[in-house]
């Protein structure tokens, strides 16, 4: 005997996939659940990094009286705050060492950096790794360590205090994390290449030149940020060999010098700081890529 059950007028009909829809729409509800816990992590992550920034701006373009009074939001935009900070006397002067510090730190750190690295990651000779844990062990000497007798080499024998070439000379023959962070790199392009480039008739020189520089372009790019990045915000060494001379001084040791003048006005001191900032920012902004690409291929093989 069959018996048949009528469902109530309006009521939802029956059927037999119900016990399947439930898992589902379970399955639905916790890949969205996932989805909001990721996003609101990273957009928690990201405010933490971009409120400091927010606030830097916002008190820049702040007048003197409303800067740091608790008001969060400018009731009126003073974009002429950077016009004041370019106008004080010996700032154009600070960036233009920076620029020089930084551009020729960096040139001079990635030319002396590339041939080594690349003996040490595919000549094979005698003694090889004790020159590379020599490398490695200058890493962990702290240069607070050696400033006395540096400074009284260049300052007494050779006569450069007041200026940056002490700081930027020693970068022309080479720089132990970028050496060690290049050669690590390399290992990672195969030696059938250079092989290939020697059968050719290609030297050592032309071989680094033609196949090893262009394949590490991602390399060379993290290590000439490293140092860019080091040299623009380089405060110990300005401060040893340049702070005798204003003429030699660079943003970031000038920035004191421009806040102990500026000290209640911190607007303007806001906006000093976010003038200098802007370099690095876009730099990493366009050259990110590159920087992650080099950094994340680095240490592959050991």
């Amino acid at each position: 005997m069959t018996t048949t059950t009528l469902s109530a007028p309006g009521a939802p009909a029956r059927t037999g996939g119900g016990d399947a829809i439930g898992p589902a729409l379970r399955a639905r509800r916790t890949r969205l659940l996932h989805w909001i816990a990721v996003h609101t992590v990273a957009v928690a992550a990201a405010l933490f990094f971009v409120l400091p920034f927010a606030f830097v701006f916002l008190t820049s373009v702040m007048s003197d009286g409303q800067a740091m009074s608790g008001e969060l939001w400018p009731t009126e935009w003073h974009w002429s705050n950077y016009a004041t900070v370019f106008h004080t006397p010996g700032f154009l002067d600070w960036w233009k060492n920076s620029l020089m510090y930084a551009s020729l730190g960096t040139l001079f750190t990635v030319c002396s950096a590339v041939p080594v690295a690349y003996a040490l990651a595919k000549f094979r000779f005698r003694g090889r790794r004790a020159a590379m844990i020599l490398v490695i062990s200058t890493m962990m000497l702290p240069p607070q360590v050696i400033v006395i007798p540096m400074y009284l080499v260049w300052a007494q024998q050779l006569h450069l205090s007041g200026s940056l070439w002490p700081l930027i000379i020693p970068m022309a023959f080479g720089d132990a994390y970028s050496i060690f962070l290049l050669r690590q790199f390399l290992l990672t392009i195969p030696q059938e290449y250079i092989e290939s480039a020697k059968v050719d008739g290609c030297g050592e020189v032309r071989t680094l030149l033609k196949i090893v520089v262009p394949m590490a372009k991602p390399g060379i790019a993290a290590i000439a940020l490293f140092q860019f990045f080091y040299c623009w915000n380089d405060y110990f060494g300005p401060q040893i060999y340049a702070a005798q001379n204003p003429g030699a001084w660079t943003l970031s040791y000038g920035l004191e010098s421009f806040k102990s003048a500026h000290n209640v006005d911190w607007n303007l001191t806001m906006a000093a700081t976010l003038l200098i900032m802007v370099p690095v920012i876009l730099v990493f902004f366009f050259a990110q890529k590159a920087f992650v690409e080099g950094v994340t291929l680095t240490g592959v093989k050991g």
